[in-house]
């Protein structure tokens, strides 16, 4: 048997075999050649085609050689730096952010200066002490801003003692595993001083890591320092611009897959870490400190901007080398990720990008190794350049119009010495071997195979397949005076926020839902794909009153550890919209990077019944074809027709009240005939019977859920409305909704 193997696949295929596997352990150990290699295509690339220029509302203020020169040599008093946050702040600066750490007393402090000189004049020495401290002038001009200061760390513990104080975490969310194994990690954080810590609004670590040929390609989004979470200086700025919402970070198996920020999703490396999109360094983005601080800046430059101070002077030595080739300041790469962020043009090193270069080298070398004992040497290595060569421009073509960063280095250089081995192997057999080796191909595989594996490509399609599914959506209502009452135990929130959504998870995979998306504080799920689920309709409900009641529960948990600990207590107030519709479900987005989700007009419906329990004060509200579809099995309550935004059609709404228990329980029945008569009276614009029988409805309303008051509310103030301005014969009776 292992005579007739070696014979069928022949030693230089085995031999090749073996080649590529130890290709594919060199690939998986990532040694520093092979990341060098890789590292030159990707600069290749950007050198190629740079990001365009484009006007965005980033500005940096930079210390350079003139600066230095007008006004003084560095480091400038801190009196300086307050002025400049002053005019800037004063000019519409939105933000600003230091790529500078403040860690020590500034030496030109009037009283120090006097301190390191004795020989002063005693009455000079004590005018000089009395005059205000520099970083409190500084800390003063944080406070009038939004500022956020610049931290450092260093790269290994032998140079520094690692520091024992608790350092405070920042509010953040993790949606999957555990991303602190993942994350970039540095053992000490170098601080500011205290007081201007205590006054900034925002803190961010500047330090980026180069990579073993000193070139500065990646920058972190999150980095871990002594324990804790820190965003990078870029998007803590971004952060703080934005209102400065907790972030979040999601993971899976393969590591992080990207940072939710300001409402976004940044897609990261498997390390938290993104490739900045440079283009060329450019005049337009700087703004001289000296400018500033002489008032020769145009008014309004910095208006509407996000702005970073840092420097490009010479002497200081702040330049980095970049994939564009040349040297560029540390501030402006800072600047250049803002620019990214805002325009969503970061390169994207996907946590799938290994994968997929080691199966393409896989499947290019294989196919080499299969094909060259039928084919003669000319043919294979023209045909495999030509491959090959293709295989580079697809690389560049996902570069150029997705921006993925997929390495044509390693594949390609691969199967370039697959070829020469190949090619070298048949070209030295004897002809009579070679006829033989093709006749015995010819036996196993077939010509018509080996096409039909090469254009086999049909399951990698993007689409998906029409089915009816139920969507619930659920979002937290006021969650930014929640957010805000942690503004000083931020990792509170994080683990409020992580066993809030712990709750919804549950109710919802327990009723073999499908979550489709986390955005921020709001959840996305269906039911009936991929799965089927006969019982969909219902499924959903038994889920959203799940949700409800663990909802409430640890909201009542909370409030007594409030009362408890005498602070203040902001109630999780959830709304939830349900609604069933034939939708399209499948793998959605682009060649490279797609979800499996949902799309179609239901969709749509479902998220505006959700904005619309806020109108109505149900927690709960329900779309006509769930409700028909479960009818006799929940607590329902008619609500009204309802047009919400962006439909013309109108839809008939219901509260969901409780399950089968609710809907049997005693005067449920004369709730339900009661708030037939009133919606049919208000329809009819009887507005004396309506009122005369909500008077009798309203209280058994509200003793099943007090929430609805706002409803019965809405309805006076509208039959109040219709009694002075009549809606005329033609009215339909629907309530248009103004907002979504």
């Amino acid at each position: 048997m292992y005579r007739w193997f070696l014979r069928w696949i022949g030693w230089a295929r085995l031999v090749a075999v073996l080649l590529v596997a130890f290709a594919v352990g060199v690939r998986i150990q990532d040694s520093i050649p092979v990341q060098m290699v890789r590292n030159g295509a990707f600069d290749l690339y950007q050198r190629i085609s740079p990001r365009p220029l484009q006007p965005f509302p980033v500005a940096i203020l930079d210390v350079d050689d003139r600066s230095i020169a007008e006004i003084g040599q560095w480091p400038w008093p801190r009196t300086r730096f307050a002025e400049l946050v002053d005019k800037a702040t004063a000019d519409g600066a939105v933000a600003i952010g230091f790529d500078i750490v403040f860690a020590e007393p500034d030496r030109l402090t009037p009283a120090r200066v006097a301190a390191d000189n004795p020989a002063l004049p005693a009455p000079l020495a004590e005018a000089l002490a009395e005059l205000p401290d520099n970083d409190a002038v500084l800390a003063r001009a944080f406070a009038g801003s939004r500022v956020v200061v610049g931290q450092t760390s260093i790269r290994s513990s032998l140079s520094a003692p690692v520091s024992s104080r608790d350092l405070p975490d920042v509010a953040y969310a993790t949606l999957g595993p555990d991303p602190t194994p993942y994350l970039m990690s540095f053992p000490e954080l170098i601080e500011n001083l205290p007081e201007l810590e205590a006054a900034a609004a925002g803190r961010g670590v500047f330090n980026v890591r180069p990579d073993h040929d000193g070139v500065y390609r990646r920058a972190p989004m999150v980095v871990q320092v002594a324990g804790h979470l820190r965003m990078g200086l870029s998007p803590e700025l971004l952060r703080v611009a934005t209102g400065g919402a907790p972030f979040a970070i999601r993971t899976n198996d393969a590591g992080i897959d990207g940072v939710v920020l300001a409402g976004r999703l940044v897609p990261t490396s498997e390390d938290g870490t993104v490739h900045p999109y440079l283009t060329p360094s450019t005049p337009e983005r700087f703004v001289s400190a000296a400018d500033v601080i002489s008032g020769r800046m145009p008014p309004g430059r910095l208006a509407g901007h996000l702005v970073l101070v840092g420097t490009s002077a010479i002497g200081l030595e702040d330049y980095r080398a970049t994939p564009l080739g040349v040297q560029m300041a540390g501030v402006e790469i800072h600047a250049q990720m803002l620019e990214n962020m805002l325009s969503e043009t970061l390169l994207v090193r996907p946590n799938y990008a290994i994968g997929a270069e080691i199966i393409a080298m896989l499947v290019m070398c294989f196919l080499i190794v299969v094909l060259s004992p039928v084919s003669n040497a000319k043919l294979l290595i023209t045909s495999a350049l030509l491959f090959l060569a293709s295989f580079a421009l697809f690389s560049y073509g996902l570069f150029a119009k997705y921006r993925l960063l997929i390495d044509p280095s390693f594949p390609v250089l691969s199967s370039l010495a697959t070829i020469m081995y190949m090619a070298t192997t048949n070209y030295l057999r004897e002809e009579r071997r070679r006829m033989r080796i093709r006749a015995a191909f010819g036996q196993y595989v077939s010509k018509d195979l080996v096409a039909e594996l090469s254009d086999s490509e049909e399951g990698l399609k993007l689409g998906g397949e029409n089915r009816e599914i139920t969507l619930l959506f659920s979002d937290v209502r006021g969650f930014t005076a929640i957010a805000e009452s942690f503004r000083d135990d931020p990792g509170g929130l994080t683990r409020l926020m992580n066993r809030f959504l712990n709750l919804l998870s549950f109710a919802i995979l327990d009723e073999k839902g499908t979550i489709d998306k986390f955005m921020g504080d709001a959840v996305m799920a269906f039911w009936n794909a991929p799965l089927d689920h006969p019982d969909h309709c219902a499924a959903a409900c038994r889920a959203a009153l799940r949700m409800k009641a663990d909802v409430d529960r640890l909201n009542k948990e909370r409030r007594l550890i409030a009362e408890q600990e005498k602070r203040v207590f902001r109630l999780i107030d959830i709304g939830i919209g349900i609604n069933t519709g034939v939708c399209t479900v499948g793998n959605m987005g682009s060649d490279m990077r797609f979800d499996y989700t949902a799309m179609g007009d239901p969709v749509n419906l479902a998220s505006r019944l959700e904005g619309q329990s806020r109108h109505y004060g149900t927690a709960i509200i329900v779309g006509s074809s769930t409700e028909a579809a479960v009818r006799g099995k929940f607590a329902m309550l008619e609500l009204d027709l309802i047009r919400v935004k962006g439909k013309a059609q109108p839809e008939r709404v219901f509260a969901l009240l409780g399950d089968a228990r609710a809907l049997a329980s005693a005067g449920f029945g004369s709730l339900l005939r009661l708030n037939v008569e009133m919606l049919e009276a208000y329809r009819a614009q009887r507005w004396d019977e309506a009122e005369t029988v909500m008077a009798e409805l309203e209280p058994l309303a509200l003793r099943l859920d007090a929430a609805l008051k706002p409803h019965f509310a809405a309805l006076r103030e509208s039959m109040a409305r219709y009694r002075e301005t009549p809606p005329g014969p033609d009215w339909d009776g629907v309530y248009d909704a103004t907002s979504k």
